[in-house]
C-alpha cells in the first residue's frame, strides 16, 4: 500500500464519545475505576485493590501516570496526516516483552504520576496543536484514568477521534466498557505460539486473548474508514512485527485476521526489529531480521487475501 499525502484536514466526522450523553461517559469512567478495587482490567486478572496502594503486574496505581506527549509523525500515514498524531506515552505495560523497544517506561517506569485535569489538558493541548486524533498508547492497565480524564476533556472541548494503541492482550470485559467511545483500535498482533509468548512477554495465553481482542474491536468499529484526505476516522488497524527466527508466527497470524476478522483489514507488517533491552541474551532475538524474512511475511500477508496492507 503506498503512502499518500493528505491535503488540508477537514471533516464532519463526529467522534463516538462525542454521541454518548455525558451522564453514560461518566458512569462508563467510574465504572472501570471501580474494577481497580478487585484489578481484572486486562487478562492477568491481578485481583489487587489499586485503590489502596497494591500493585499487580503492571504496578500502576488509580491514578495516570505518563512518560511523554506531542504530535508524532512516525504513526501509520492515516494517523499523521499533515498535522501529526497526538500521542500520550502511558508509563508501565500488562506484558513484560523482554525486546520493548520503549523498555525505559515499560519496564524502568520512567514518568510522572498525573491528575485527571492534568491528562485531560494534554489533550486539549494536542488538539490545538492540529493533531488528527489522540492516540493512547499502552493504555491498558489506565484506561480507568483516561475515561476520567475524557469526561473533563470532552466538557472542555475537545473533538478529536480516539485511538487506543495497544498490545494487543486485552480484556473483552473491559473492551465493552470501550464501545462507543474508541474510534480506532490499533492492537499488535505479537505472536501465534503460547510458548513464545510466554517465553518473551510472560503472556503465554497472549495468542488466544489477543484473537478474542481482535474480534471484539472489529465488532465495535469495522474495518479501517481513511476520508477522502487521507486521515483514518474510525476502524482497525492491526501492527504485526516481524521477528527473527519466524517467532512472530506471521503466517498463521494473517491467515487469523483474513479469514476470521476481514480481508479488508488495514495491517502493518512492521519490519523495524532491532535488539533492545534484554534481547541481546535470547537468540535469535539478538539480531535485527533479514531481508528476505521480511519479503517471506509480506507474502504471507498477500497470499492471506489480506488487502490493505502497509509495509
Amino acid at each position: 500500500m503506498r503512502r499518500r499525502s493528505p491535503g488540508n484536514y477537514q471533516s464532519s466526522f463526529t467522534p463516538s464519545y462525542l454521541r454518548l450523553t455525558e451522564e453514560e461517559l461518566l458512569r462508563r469512567a467510574e465504572e472501570a475505576l471501580e474494577i481497580l478495587r478487585n484489578c481484572t482490567l486486562c487478562p492477568r486478572h491481578c485481583e489487587v485493590d489499586r485503590v489502596s496502594g497494591e500493585r499487580g503486574f503492571c504496578r500502576t496505581g488509580d491514578m495516570p501516570i505518563i512518560s511523554s506527549w506531542g504530535p508524532h509523525f512516525g504513526e501509520e500515514p492515516p494517523l499523521v496526516g499533515r498535522g501529526g498524531s497526538g500521542t500520550v506515552f502511558f508509563t508501565h505495560c500488562n506484558l513484560g516483552c523482554l525486546y520493548c523497544q520503549n523498555y525505559t517506561i515499560s519496564h524502568l517506569g520512567e514518568g510522572q504520576e498525573v491528575s485527571f485535569e492534568k491528562l485531560a489538558s494534554v489533550m486539549l493541548s494536542l488538539q490545538q496543536m492540529g493533531c488528527h486524533n489522540i492516540n493512547l498508547v499502552t493504555p491498558t492497565h489506565q484506561v480507568p484514568m483516561i475515561l476520567m480524564a475524557l469526561v473533563i476533556a470532552r466538557q472542555r472541548g475537545l473533538s478529536l477521534p480516539i485511538v487506543y494503541n495497544c498490545g494487543g492482550y486485552e480484556s473483552v470485559q473491559t473492551l465493552k466498557l470501550l464501545e462507543g467511545i474508541i474510534d480506532i483500535y490499533m492492537p499488535d498482533f505479537k505472536y501465534w505460539d503460547s510458548d513464545v509468548a510466554k517465553r518473551y512477554s510472560l503472556a503465554e495465553d497472549y495468542p488466544d486473548r489477543a484473537k478474542e481482542a481482535l474480534k471484539e474491536m472489529h465488532r465495535q468499529v469495522g474495518d479501517l474508514v481513511i476520508n477522502a484526505e487521507g486521515i483514518a476516522e474510525r476502524g482497525l488497524l492491526v501492527r504485526h512485527l516481524v521477528l527473527p527466527g519466524g517467532l512472530a508466527g506471521t503466517k498463521e497470524v494473517v491467515r487469523f485476521i483474513a479469514e476470521e476478522i476481514s480481508r479488508d483489514t488495514y495491517i502493518n507488517i512492521m519490519d523495524q526489529y532491532h535488539p533492545c533491552y534484554r534481547a541481546f541474551d535470547h537468540p535469535p532475538l539478538d539480531r535485527r531480521i533479514t531481508s528476505s524474512e521480511f519479503r517471506e511475511a509480506v507474502e504471507f500477508a498477500r497470499r492471506a487475501g489480506l488487502r490493505r496492507i502497509l509495509y
